[in-house]
C-alpha cells in the first residue's frame, strides 16, 4: 500500500544566515526559541523543513555534461562564466554557479544547539538529531565540491561572533572529516529502512550518501594527485566506499527489479520490454526493492511537473552518448565484427544494441502516449525542436506514456532519492580502483544491472574499445567499462559532471560529438517533415568527417572553441566566491584563476 503520510515541508523563516545578513534567532515566527524545544515531535517537525534538500523530480540534472546538448549553450562549459556579485539570499536563489549560501548550514546548527532541551525517548531524539546531521553533512558536501576550502561552523552564528564570521576558510579535508562524522552519526542513530517512517531517512540512505562522498573524493584525490590529510587518502576513502556498499549489498534487503507496465500505465511492444525505463514512472515505489529512499506523490495531495517538463525542457542526448551504448553481446560498436548497423536512421542505430538504448532514447519501439489502450508515437519534429529534443535523441527516461501524467502539475509517479543501482556501481568502481574487482564482484554489481535488460555479462577482461572516449589518460579495459556502465545506467540522474570532474576527465568535452545530434542522411530527411533540414528555417547542421550532423550551436560556437578545453589549473574545477563576500571578508580569498 502506498505511503499515505506526506512530509510537510514548511520553510523556516528567520533562520537563514549569510555573511552579509543576520536575522532574528527564531527559525519560525509561529513559535519562540524559549518555548519550542520540548518533545521529540518538535524535533521531527523542525527536521521536516530540511527534506527539501534531497533530490526531487528534475528533467535537467545532467544538462551540463557530455551527455546532453541544451537549446542555449552553457557559459560554464564554454568558459564564459562570470563571478557573481553577491551570494544568494535564500535557497531558491541558489544556482549551479552560485552556491555560497549558508542559510541551510545555520538552520541545521540552530537545531543542533537546542535539541537537548527536549525530553522523551533518547533513541527518538537521536533519530531526529541524526536526520539534521545528515542534512548538514549533505550541504557541506555540496559546498566543498563547489568551493574546495570553506569555513566550518558547528553553531548558529550571531552578529557578535565576529572572529568566526570573518575567519579564513578551513581546509577541505578538515571539513570532509566533519562531513564523514555527521554521516557516521546518522548511520548509527537512524532506523533501519524496515523500521523507518516511509519517506524519512534511514540507515541505508545515509550509507549510500556517505559511499557517494567517499567515491567522489577518493577518485578526485587519485586523479588530481592530491595526497589527502591524515586518514583521508584516496585509498582509505575508496576502501570505506566498498565497506559501506558491501553492508547494503549483504543485507539482502535490496535487488535490481524489472519495472512492469502495470505500475506505470505503459504498454510495451512485443519484443521490446521496458523493464528499465518503466522503473522511473512507477506510481508506487514503497515496496520496490530497488528503492532505498523515495519521494512519494499522490493525486490531489502532492504532485510534480516532471511528466510535462521532460517533453519541453530543450535538452537532447548527444551523439557521443548514443555511441557509448554497446552491442547487446557487449561488443563496442566500432570494433571489427561488432555487427553495428550504422546510423543511417534511428532504427539502424538501435538494432541489436544494449536494450537500455531504446528505453532511454525516444523511438518507434516504445509508445510515447497510451490512450484508451492505443499506442501512439511521438511526432518526429519534437525530437529535433529547439525547445524539445534538440538533437534528435530525445531523452524518454522519465517520460510517462499516460497522458494525464503529462498535464501541468499532474505527475504523480514517485522519484528515487537513493537507488540500489548506484550502490552496485559505487561498489564495482571502488573495487576496480583498488584492484580488488573480481568476477564475483562484477556478478553481484554490474551484471545485476545487465541481467535486468537481458544483456551479456561483463567479465574482468573485457575487449578494448576500438574508439574509446578520451579522458586524457589511459585506463584498464575493466575500469573503462565500469565507467561506461555508470554513464548509461545513471543517465539524467545528476551524476555525470561530478563524475567527469572527479576523474579529471574533462578532455572528453573536446570531442565535437558531445555537441552533435543525429546524423542527417537521405533516409532521415525522408522520415522528418518537409524542410526540417532544408530551407530558411532548417535545423542547424554541420559537416564533420564526411557526414552531416545536427549542431545546435552552429551560429555561435566553432567546433574547436577554446572554452571546451580544460587544463589542470582550469578555474572551473572550483566556483568563484561572490565579489561582495570577498569585500566583507578579505580573509576568504578567491579561488584559483578567477
Amino acid at each position: 500500500m502506498k505511503f499515505k503520510h506526506y512530509i510537510y515541508l514548511f520553510l523556516m523563516a528567520g533562520t537563514l544566515w549569510a555573511c552579509k545578513d543576520y536575522t532574528d534567532l527564531a527559525p519560525m515566527d509561529s513559535f519562540t526559541d524559549e518555548t519550542y524545544w520540548n518533545t521529540p515531535n518538535d524535533l521531527k517537525l523542525y527536521a521536516n523543513g530540511l527534506y527539501g534538500l534531497l533530490s526531487s523530480p528534475n528533467p535537467s540534472l545532467d544538462g551540463e555534461s557530455d551527455n546532453f546538448v541544451t537549446t542555449n549553450y552553457s557559459s560554464y562549459l564554454f568558459n564564459e562564466l562570470t563571478i557573481p556579485e553577491e551570494a544568494p539570499g535564500a535557497t531558491p536563489a541558489v544556482t549551479s554557479y552560485n552556491k555560497w549560501y549558508w542559510g541551510d548550514v545555520r538552520s541545521c546548527n540552530y537545531f543542533l544547539k537546542r535539541y537537548s532541551r527536549a525530553t522523551g525517548s533518547e533513541a527518538e531524539i537521536n533519530r531526529y538529531v541524526a536526520e539534521v546531521r545528515f542534512f548538514r553533512g549533505l550541504v557541506y558536501f555540496d559546498l566543498i565540491k563547489a568551493y574546495g576550502d570553506v569555513p566550518w561552523y558547528d553553531k548558529d552564528l550571531q552578529t557578535t561572533d565576529r572572529e568566526e564570521l570573518y575567519k579564513v576558510r578551513d581546509n577541505k579535508d578538515e571539513v570532509l572529516g566533519h562531513v564523514i562524522e555527521d554521516f557516521e552519526y546518522a548511520i548509527e542513530h537512524l532506523p533501519e529502512k524496515s523500521l523507518a517512517e516511509s519517506g524519512r531517512l534511514n540507515k541505508d540512505a545515509a550509507r549510500t550518501q556517505l559511499a557517494r562522498i567517499c567515491l567522489y573524493f577518493g577518485t578526485y584525490k587519485k586523479y588530481h594527485h592530491e595526497a589527502g590529510t591524515g586518514s583521508l587518502t584516496s585509498q582509505t576513502l575508496l576502501e570505506k566506499a566498498v565497506t559501506l556498499t558491501n553492508t547494503i549489498i549483504s543485507s539482502g534487503n535490496y535487488d535490481i527489479v524489472k519495472g512492469e507496465d502495470s505500475g506505470c500505465d505503459q504498454l510495451a511492444y512485443a519484443g521490446y520490454p521496458l523493464y528499465y525505463s518503466n522503473l522511473f514512472t512507477q506510481e508506487d515505489l514503497s515496496s520496490n526493492k530497488e528503492c532505498i529512499l523515495a519521494r512519494f506523490y499522490k493525486a490531489n495531495v502532492l504532485t510534480h511537473q516532471l511528466g510535462r517538463q521532460v517533453q519541453e525542457h530543450g535538452l537532447g542526448l548527444s551523439k557521443d552518448f548514443a555511441e557509448s551504448f554497446l552491442m547487446k553481446d557487449g561488443t563496442p560498436i566500432y570494433n571489427t565484427g561488432s555487427g553495428y548497423h550504422g546510423d543511417e536512421d534511428m532504427d539502424a542505430e538501435l538494432a541489436d544494441r544494449d536494450p537500455r538504448m531504446y528505453q532511454i532514447i525516444d523511438n518507434n519501439h516504445r509508445p510515447y502516449y497510451v490512450r484508451n489502450g492505443e499506442r501512439i508515437q511521438n511526432e518526429l519534429a519534437n525530437a529535433v525542436g529547439s525547445s524539445k529534443g534538440v538533437t534528435g535523441y530525445q531523452c524518454a527516461k522519465f517520460h510517462a506514456a499516460n497522458t494525464t501524467q503529462q498535464e501541468a502539475n499532474n505527475s504523480t509517479y514517485d522519484w528515487f532519492v537513493y537507488r540500489y543501482a548506484e550502490v552496485l556501481l559505487i561498489n564495482a568502481e571502488a573495487n576496480a580502483e583498488l584492484g580488488t574487482c573480481t568476477q564475483e564482484v562484477l556478478d553481484k554489481t554490474v551484471n545485476k544491472l545487465r541481467d535486468r535488460v537481458e544483456m551479456v555479462h561483463l567479465t574482468t577482461s573485457p575487449v578494448a574499445d576500438a574508439r574509446p572516449i578520451d579522458y586524457g589518460y589511459t585506463l584498464s579495459n575493466l575500469l573503462y567499462e565500469i565507467r561506461r556502465e555508470r554513464r548509461i545506467e545513471l543517465i539524467a540522474e545528476g551524476f555525470r559532471m561530478d563524475d567527469l570532474k572527479r576523474w579529471n576527465g574533462m578532455k572528453v568535452m573536446e570531442n565535437p560529438k558531445t555537441m552533435f545530434g543525429i546524423k542527417i542522411t537521405p533516409t532521415v530527411i525522408s522520415q522528418y517533415p518537409a524542410n526540417t533540414f532544408t530551407g530558411e528555417n532548417a535545423r542547424p547542421t554541420i559537416d564533420y568527417q564526411g557526414a552531416k550532423y545536427l549542431y545546435q550551436y552552429k551560429a555561435s560556437k566553432s567546433l574547436d572553441d577554446a572554452g571546451r578545453k580544460w587544463s589542470d589549473k582550469d578555474r572551473r574545477w572550483l566556483l568563484p566566491i561572490p565579489t561582495q563576500e570577498l569585500t566583507l571578508n578579505k580573509k576568504l580569498g578567491q579561488n584559483p584563476n578567477w
